[in-house]
């Protein structure tokens, strides 16, 4: 009875200990916000997928497919798991009959069709089973070989965040409890046996922990909320995607409650087990003053600060554990947050040269007519003329195709020759006695946009022949990045053999005349296949070849409206395409208004698509600097832990300085070299790291080093760097100035009657 009210009131009089609280309280208050967010943040994209899946392909849990007969319906009804079987008349269409199954239990889904089919004889073939849905409530199907990572994921990420949350606030409470090493002493002194210091130190931990876990969870829930409520409005115009609807489910918040605790506990119970373990004598000496085995020497250190970065080493090097997981934690956050925003940036400027930059001046507005020849497309000639009068310079409906063309052997350029021969540059090349059979691709103008590219090459416009793209990427002395293209034919050649049957001279291959040759794409958003010789041709000539050349053209299945607005040359893009928006806007209406009701179509708006792009863009690396911030968060939280343990763990150090002729300036001075490694040391590790990375990333991109180091985002990962630097100095200001008031003479003396 008096050793455990001796243990009770030292908890008391400990716990009155208002640095030692903060400490721990705030450790866990982080802890349980980061663990919060995590789950309510997964819980929520998991019920997204779900929603998706169910959107995509329905709710139903098993199909059963083919005749059913009443009698068979009643019997697939009367087992007991099933919930309902429903007639799926939309499905029925494509199929005789479509039975939807839905299961109270669906975990036991395989064993019961198993038996079903048995019953009814129903061959395996005729069921199917919705894996996707299946799979997101965790349940797995034999025949479903897709990988599915999303509980894994979920578990990985909680056990390296559970890891790196034990590391910091097992700090936190290794720091405290040193604090306590005396009085722990004298209790051991009189008869405490280790089990009840061990239970008294974890009683205590919990007993502090409970409120700020609480509130930690609270707190990590509405961070949770905003994220999702930011990724909605940063892809509010995403094609194909549904808002995400913030739900909680209460287990989630037990869940996290008891993953907060068992954190905690675990994090209370390593020191304790630790400090357990000493003898009375230990304990009452008050071995947690900071010693150093062996003397080391900083030669770095030294020659730059003098003493004081001697004497800064050494101190760094004897709480090397204390901080280890400041410096982890710290090392990750800011390589994590360098490499996350250079990669955005490299992804931004890839897009920008691929696809934004490189289209600006060739389309606004861009229309799919699905499943739809050219030549039955109705209204272009209306369609043409509504967006010229709403502002469009250019407006141009296309189809693309597929063929063979003939090219004789001596019809090929000096160019391609001179670098090894048409041979090396194509596969599956097709060589005939007296030349080659090469991929074609055809390009179909509506005739307005045909004429359009011919005034546009400066030739005579005509639509009884066709254009070559006179060109053939150089894969031997040029990358894909940065590609080079050499004339592919002679141009002295006035006609092109579209190839359409096995033999020579067969009546299906069709000798068409070439108006030009020329190295310049018609204004189009496409890519080209870098080996194929294209044709661009008019409407009026393909309505004329497409019957005679017969299956040995392949047309895409899709016909393109592609809309230009008129700019004036010497304004800002950016206003121009600000201002330009609602006209655009106004073309998609005309364009849903004049082909919408008759063909599926689907429109692009390059402005909108840009704007999504830059804000989902900004998004992310919001999100990912959230979660860079808390990681780095820890390492902050650890570097306060340790710095509020100053007054009991550093005075006799600081007093011995003193004493020895140090004046307050020199440990000032001593404090703040120790703050710059603490700060500058993960940043000098990950420096290195983050451009070795990032020059792998470019050079697997082929993108030229120049043009990303000169746009690499310095400024973020200065500010960054500054923010680290920033909480290490207060931490340090906040421990230094408690040192430097507290009566040194006083610690001295301590320690001589020690």
């Amino acid at each position: 009875m008096g050793k455990s009210a001796t243990i009770c009131s030292d908890r008391l009089r400990v716990r009155k200990n208002r640095v030692s609280s903060v400490s721990i309280m705030s450790a866990a208050l982080i802890a349980s916000l980061f663990l919060s967010m995590l789950c309510s943040f997964f819980y929520n994209m998991w019920v997204y997928d779900v929603e998706a899946v169910v959107l995509e392909e329905g709710d139903w849990q098993a199909r059963i497919a083919g005749t059913v007969s009443e009698e068979e319906l009643n019997l697939i009804r009367s087992f007991g798991n099933v919930e309902r079987a429903v007639v799926n008349e939309e499905a029925a269409e494509q199929k005789t009959a479509v039975i939807d199954l839905y299961f109270h239990n669906p975990r036991t889904i395989y064993q019961d069709m198993t038996l079903m089919s048995e019953k009814i004889g129903l061959e395996s073939e005729r069921i199917t089973f919705n894996y996707q849905l299946l799979s997101m409530y965790f349940i797995r199907i034999p025949g479903d070989d897709k990988p599915r990572m999303i509980l894994p994921l979920f578990a990985t990420i909680m056990m390296i965040a559970g890891f790196s949350l034990i590391l910091v606030i097992h700090n936190s409470f290794a720091v405290t409890m040193n604090a306590k090493i005396h009085q722990l002493g004298i209790l051991s002194s009189v008869g405490a046996t280790p089990r009840q210091i061990r239970i008294s130190l974890i009683q205590e931990a919990a007993a502090m922990c409970v409120l700020p876990i609480i509130g930690g969870s609270l707190v990590g829930i509405g961070i949770g909320y905003g994220l999702l409520m930011m990724m909605n409005v940063l892809a509010a115009q995403t094609i194909g995607r549904h808002d995400v609807t913030f739900q909680y489910h209460p287990l989630i918040f037990v869940l996290t409650v008891f993953a907060s605790m068992l954190t905690v506990l675990i994090s209370a119970w390593i020191p304790a087990r630790k400090l357990a373990k000493m003898t009375p004598l230990e304990a009452i000496r008050g071995a947690e003053e900071m010693q150093l085995r062996k003397r080391k020497h900083s030669p770095i250190l030294y020659r730059l600060f003098g003493i004081e970065g001697e004497l800064a080493g050494n101190a760094l090097k004897a709480q090397k554990k204390a901080l280890r997981t400041s410096t982890i934690s710290l090392t990750l956050a800011f390589l994590g947050f360098a490499v996350m925003v250079s990669f955005f940036e490299l992804s931004n400027i890839s897009t920008e040269y691929t696809y934004f930059a490189r289209y600006k001046d060739v389309w606004d507005v861009m229309t799919t007519v699905k499943d739809v020849r050219i030549e039955d497309v109705e209204s272009i000639a209306a369609l043409q003329e509504a967006a010229r009068e709403e502002g469009a310079s250019s407006s141009v409906i296309y189809q693309k195709a597929t063929a063979v063309a003939q090219i004789p052997t001596e019809k090929i350029s000096e160019e391609v020759r001179g670098i090894g021969g048409i041979e090396r540059l194509t596969d599956g090349l097709t060589i005939q006695e007296k030349g080659y059979l090469v991929q074609a691709s055809i390009v179909i103008l509506d005739d307005e946009g045909f004429l359009e590219y011919c005034e546009q090459l400066g030739i005579i416009p005509r639509l009884d022949g066709v254009v070559i793209l006179n060109r053939i990427w150089d894969s031997v002395n040029s990358n894909f990045r940065y590609p080079e293209y050499i004339p592919y034919v002679k141009e002295d050649y006035d006609s092109t053999v579209l190839y359409g049957g096995e033999q020579q001279g067969d009546e299906s291959n069709i000798a068409i005349t070439v108006l030009a040759y020329t190295d310049k794409e018609p204004v189009l958003r496409e890519e080209y296949d870098d080996y194929a010789l294209v044709h661009v041709m008019p409407l009026s000539l393909w309505k004329d070849i497409s019957a005679r050349i017969g299956q040995s053209i392949s047309v895409e299945p899709d016909v393109n409206v592609r809309i230009l607005m008129d700019r004036e040359d010497n304004a800002s893009m950016i206003n121009q395409d600000t201002e330009l928006l609602p006209q655009i806007n106004r073309i998609e209406e005309i364009i849903a208004q004049i082909l919408g009701q008759k063909y599926d179509i689907e429109t692009e708006n390059r402005i909108q698509e840009k704007l999504t792009n830059d804000r989902m863009l900004w998004g992310y690396q919001l999100i990912g600097g959230v979660f860079c911030s808390l990681l780095a968060l820890i390492g902050i939280a650890n570097v306060f832990s340790y710095t509020m343990g100053f007054m009991r763990v550093r005075r006799r150090e600081c007093a011995r300085y003193l004493s020895v002729g140090m004046t307050p300036d020199g440990l000032k001075k001593m404090f703040r070299i120790e703050m710059l490694v603490i700060a500058g040391r993960p940043i000098m590790i990950t420096l290195p790291i983050t451009v070795a990375v990032l020059s792998l990333m470019i050079k697997a991109s082929y993108l030229n080093p120049a043009e990303f180091w000169s746009r690499a985002p310095y400024a973020p990962i200065a500010i960054y760097m500054a923010a680290i630097f920033g909480f290490v100095a207060i931490a340090y200001a906040i421990g230094g100035r408690k040192i430097l008031h507290d009566n040194l003479v006083e610690a001295l003396r301590n320690e001589a009657m020690m």
